[in-house]
């Protein structure tokens, strides 16, 4: 069961995610946020006792005006983990989460000793160019997001059977948006680059990098950049899956994070 429980940094009032038993395992999430009755964070929960603070302006966590840019965020995650009284958990991070986390490793490198970054951000290609989020239309998210856009479509707006122009899913869905990219866009816009490749020699932590083939946001050329970038990360790359992977092929995903229990 996944319970909630407020914690104060001195950026914001931080809503935590907890939940589970096992080895501690800190999971920070992509830019879509989280939530309790995500279905991956309950499988995380089985075999982890998971802590999943949702960042200020997500979820019920507070905004913040003390949060400008990804030193002050990696920090703030560090206030985190120290509230909780977590010694080196294992470090999970999705997307935006993936990017927070390589940066903590990086600027802390004796603290983290196992990470996990499923499709990070972090890392910009001139080559391949990450589409711009904050200009996409609703509907076109799950072309992007997901292996299976269809089945993408359905779960987004499952409770108005996959209908993504419904008022009732597209009204709540454009006011959250608006509020958890405006932190997210302090270091996701206008590219999702702040300068990491240069502080990731600094990476000491053993490191599983997970991705799905079809990841059409963060293709397979960055894939392979992030292997190149840590040394000795070790890559997954999973079949049939895009950028959402941990929804899509969840099981396959818990699978490649065992590899660092």
């Amino acid at each position: 069961m996944i319970t909630s429980r407020k914690i104060e940094t001195r950026a914001a009032t931080v809503n935590v995610l907890e939940g589970g038993e096992g080895p501690d395992l800190l999971f920070l999430h992509s830019a879509g946020g989280i939530s309790a009755d995500n279905p991956f964070l309950q499988a995380l929960a089985k075999s982890y006792r998971v802590y999943a603070p949702q960042l200020p302006g997500y979820g019920d966590s507070s905004d913040s005006d003390n949060i400008h840019d990804m030193l002050e965020v990696t920090l703030h995650s560090f206030d985190v983990l120290e509230k909780l009284g977590l010694n080196k958990p294992l470090l999970l991070g999705h997307s935006l989460g993936g990017m927070i986390a390589a940066e903590m490793a990086a600027i802390a490198p004796n603290d983290i000793d196992r990470m996990a970054l499923i499709c990070p951000a972090g890392l910009w290609l001139d080559d391949h160019p990450v589409p711009d989020i904050f200009t996409l239309l609703p509907r076109e998210f799950p072309e992007y997001m997901f292996h299976d856009a269809d089945a993408g479509r359905a779960m987004m707006a499952a409770g108005q059977g996959g209908n993504m122009n419904d008022p009732a899913f597209l009204i709540p869905f454009l006011v959250n948006n608006a509020r958890q990219l405006g932190m997210a866009g302090k270091f996701l816009f206008p590219i999702p680059e702040r300068g990491l490749k240069e502080r990731a020699y600094r990476i000491k932590a053993k490191t599983v990098l997970i991705w799905g083939a079809s990841d059409k946001l963060f293709p397979a050329p960055y894939a392979h950049a992030w292997k190149d970038t840590i040394a000795g990360a070790e890559l997954v790359i999973i079949p049939e899956a895009g950028h959402m992977v941990p929804v899509e092929k969840m099981d396959a995903t818990l699978a490649a994070i065992a590899r660092l229990r």
